[in-house]
């Protein structure tokens, strides 16, 4: 069953989706029922899986990816939404973020199946094109068609679009000040009801432990982190990442042990995260500051973890005192999956 707080005024909800669960913290008057609205983000992040699941045969993106080459395909706004900023983020990106890299994902163990010998050895020798070079999006008339094969996987985005859905159906029952998230995907708008930020908690890339490495204070904002240190595999003693690199069609083998990125949407946020991670801290850091974007590296080296900060928000004063505050506890702790 759901958890639904009890506090006047606060309403924590969550949920199950996309094989963990989505949260939601906000205030309201005291009178409202939660019920409703629990239904409807439900309901929103349940749309978001039908479209985008890779580990839903029937879902819509898994529709398209058993299309031929060259047939027009009908798909849902949403999961059109969502392929065109992927397409737009893997252009600007000279293809570090592409999301037609499904067949390494699932080939390596991060889909449904196991990870696959032959499989992988497949994708190390098949062609992976730029998906925005080969997909082709009619937004206006709801349709996509591949160019060339290809399998598509929105793993790096999917969560964030789930997140933006969340912030929308609160938005669409006149809550405004709100915290909403899936993992470490998250979303802040307005303020709290004592007008400070929402607080939210940047993990400490340790995988034998979940604690905040830092925290931040978000109005209006939404923050994504990619990171090496959960969902990996370990080949010949090393430490893989989930994150699959375009160049090599497996996962990277050097890059930051995360990267965390404050933008206006979380979908955004959650493919630049990605993004950065295989671009690493220097070309990464590079294209950040050119588009004007906040982005916070964590790399691991023999004396530490060190930090490689990008744009106004990490690299000011504030943010810098709040990172050494390790007694602070944030609202939120949300952790890099």
């Amino acid at each position: 069953m759901p958890k639904i707080s009890t506090d006047p005024g606060r309403h924590a909800l969550n949920g199950p989706t996309m094989g963990t669960r989505w949260s939601a913290l906000f205030h309201a008057d005291a009178g409202l029922d939660p019920a409703p609205v629990q239904a409807a983000l439900q309901a929103a992040v349940a749309e978001v899986d039908a479209a985008m699941s890779t580990w839903q045969p029937d879902s819509d993106l898994m529709r398209l990816n058993r299309a031929p080459a060259g047939a027009w395909v009908a798909v849902p706004a949403g999961l059109a939404e969502v392929l065109d900023l992927g397409l737009r983020i893997g252009a600007v990106s000279g293809g570090a973020f592409n999301i037609g890299m499904g067949d390494a994902v699932r080939a390596w163990g991060f889909g449904p199946e196991e990870a696959d010998a032959g499989a992988i050895r497949a994708t190390r020798v098949t062609t992976h094109p730029p998906a925005h070079e080969v997909l082709e999006i009619d937004r206006a008339a709801g349709l996509a068609r591949k160019h060339a094969p290809i399998t598509l996987d929105l793993n790096g985005i999917a969560k964030g679009y789930g997140v933006d859905r969340l912030a929308e159906m609160l938005q669409g029952f006149g809550i405004t000040g709100f915290l909403v998230g899936i993992d470490g995907e998250m979303r802040a708008s307005g303020l709290r009801p004592d007008g400070m930020p929402w607080t939210v908690a940047v993990e400490a890339p340790d995988p034998e432990r979940r604690a905040p490495q830092s925290v931040l204070m978000l109005q209006d904002a939404a923050v994504a982190t990619s990171g090496d240190y959960r969902h990996h595999v370990t080949v010949q003693g090393q430490r893989l990442s989930h994150t699959m690199d375009p160049a090599t069609g497996g996962p990277l083998r050097s890059s930051p042990t995360s990267v965390t990125v404050v933008t206006g949407s979380c979908a955004e946020a959650d493919a630049w995260a990605t993004t950065l991670m295989v671009q690493g801290p220097q070309a990464g850091g590079e294209l950040a500051a050119r588009l004007s974007l906040d982005a916070l590296f964590l790399v691991r080296e023999a004396g530490g973890i060190r930090t490689h900060a990008v744009g106004a928000l990490f690299d000011s004063p504030r943010y810098r005192r709040q990172a050494a505050r390790d007694w602070f506890v944030p609202e939120v702790c949300p952790f890099a999956q």
